[in-house]
């Protein structure tokens, strides 16, 4: 340790100040670490992102929407009981949430932790950030699928809103996932089929708008229910909360859903859709030996085209046959069957009008992927595979608000005009994560963020763009460097 003197200019006398130094070598010559009183935060970047919250009045949205948290009576000495402290507001506890969540928090404790940041509060504008046992406390309000839907399906609508309408509609992407716990004692977490076998799991159902990348639609279910399971309900929740400027070109899935009922919902909605369809024996029949394949201008695939009706469907439906030739295809899709070896096989059923050539719809339906990517970064970056809480419809609100967290980050990108959307992560270390000092003159907040010179004027666009009161075509460049 190394001590050092300074005189203190209040004083006459000599007085002697002890400030302690950790010594801590570093190569050629040894670094003192020390402390420091000042207001400091590591991520002055996110005040940013509340900018466009506040833009939005975000948090007015959320105290409508909100169920109200119930002061809790206190006993005092002599037994009889009082009344509780006003509690934090549901809106607070939410906005602390999904800044925690944005600043890479994945679990409820990560949250908290936060509280010692200094900033985050003041430009959430909020008393504080909750603690564990708030924000625990504060999702079990949620307690049956009423609250949640009233809560949530207004936020859904909320950010479709935000968007442009287009000429030719959205593509809209169902799809299902497993989220493994591998405890199982939290209502909900039951065996299910997952990749790496039967697994405790929960298994939530959600719709994404492709072309913004926009989660539309939150169902939790338990583990041990199959995919299209509340398939219809989900399907009829969903297109009842489009706004009306949203039009829909097609609907996709996967094979899980390839159901009559459904199929028959689509076709009464005038939906067109693209599923795909699963490999049954008279669908492999027609791949081994009853199909008059076509060559395509992709090297290694062929593709067939039948009408196709199975055993529960009350009517034919157009069948596109795909096949690829496995020693011509890098990555090449599909299952293989044992009687035609060398090829990988798919099948489309679509209502799609015959004008469009089956391999149109097979391009159009690849176009999916990105659904895939949306659910593996609610996974990495938003933490939907670690949030577990005991209560079934509590563990569903807080998904929920992640997925607000992550349809926030999305709208966030298209309010600084990105095109190519970057993930959380990205976000963080481009923006969240910069420091900053917080200081206050005058009754006046003031951050000043610890950027170099030559990126200060980037930042100074980034928050004009943010705040501008009308829209404009001038993109931020999507990186300071």
């Amino acid at each position: 340790m190394q001590k050092n003197t300074a005189k203190h200019a209040s004083h006459k006398a000599h007085q002697t100040v002890t400030e302690e130094f950790i010594e801590v070598p570093s190569g050629v010559e040894s670094i003192r670490i020390g402390f420091t009183d000042q207001k400091i935060s590591g991520r002055a970047g996110v005040s940013s992102f509340a900018a466009f919250l506040h833009w939005h009045r975000f948090g007015e949205l959320l105290s409508r929407l909100l169920p109200a948290r119930q002061s809790r009576p206190r006993t005092g000495r002599s037994g009889r009981r009082r009344s509780g402290r006003r509690p934090q507001p549901s809106a607070d506890i939410a906005l602390g949430f999904i800044a925690g969540i944005l600043s890479g928090a994945q679990r409820l404790t990560q949250v908290a932790w936060l509280r010692t940041d200094p900033l985050l509060r003041r430009v959430l504008a909020i008393d504080r950030i909750a603690s564990q046992s708030t924000l625990s406390r504060f999702f079990q309000i949620f307690t049956n699928g009423g609250i949640n839907q009233r809560a949530f399906r207004p936020l859904w609508n909320w950010a479709m809103r935000q968007l442009p309408s287009q000429r030719a509609g959205y593509a809209l992407d169902l799809d299902s996932t497993r989220l493994l716990h591998e405890d199982g004692h939290q209502q909900g977490v039951e065996v299910g089929y997952t990749r790496m076998g039967y697994k405790p799991c929960l298994h939530p159902l959600l719709a994404v708008l492709e072309e913004a990348k926009l989660v539309v639609g939150f169902w939790l279910r338990p583990g041990n229910t199959s995919c299209a399971h509340n398939i219809l309900a989900f399907t009829l929740e969903l297109l009842g909360n489009l706004p009306r400027h949203i039009r829909l070109r097609v609907v996709r899935a996967d094979a899980g859903f390839c159901q009559a009922p459904w199929l028959h919902l689509l076709e009464s909605q005038a939906l067109q859709y693209i599923v795909v369809a699963a490999l049954r024996s008279p669908v492999q029949r027609l791949c081994r030996k009853e199909t008059l394949w076509q060559a395509t201008a992709v090297t290694g695939t062929e593709v067939g085209e039948v009408w196709h009706q199975e055993k529960e469907w009350a009517q034919p439906r157009r069948l596109i046959l795909i096949r690829h030739r496995l020693s011509l295809k890098r990555r090449a899709g599909g299952k293989p069957l044992l009687e035609v070896p060398g090829y990988g096989f798919q099948a489309l059923v679509t209502n799609l009008p015959a004008s469009v050539p089956p391999l149109e719809i097979w391009r159009e339906y690849n176009g999916r992927a990105g659904c895939e990517g949306v659910i593996k970064q609610l996974d990495s970056d938003f933490g939907l595979d670690k949030l577990c809480l005991e209560k079934f419809f509590a563990t569903e609100a807080a998904l929920s608000l992640a997925i607000v967290a992550y349809n926030l980050c999305m709208l966030f990108q298209r309010r600084l005009g990105w095109l190519d959307r970057v993930t959380a992560t990205t976000l963080r270390y481009r923006i969240f994560t910069t420091g900053g000092v917080i200081s206050k003159s005058g009754g006046r907040t003031t951050i000043r963020l610890a950027v170099p010179p030559e990126q200060r004027s980037w930042w100074r666009n980034l928050y004009e763009k943010i705040l501008s009161a009308f829209p404009n075509c001038h993109a931020i460049s999507e990186s300071a460097a």
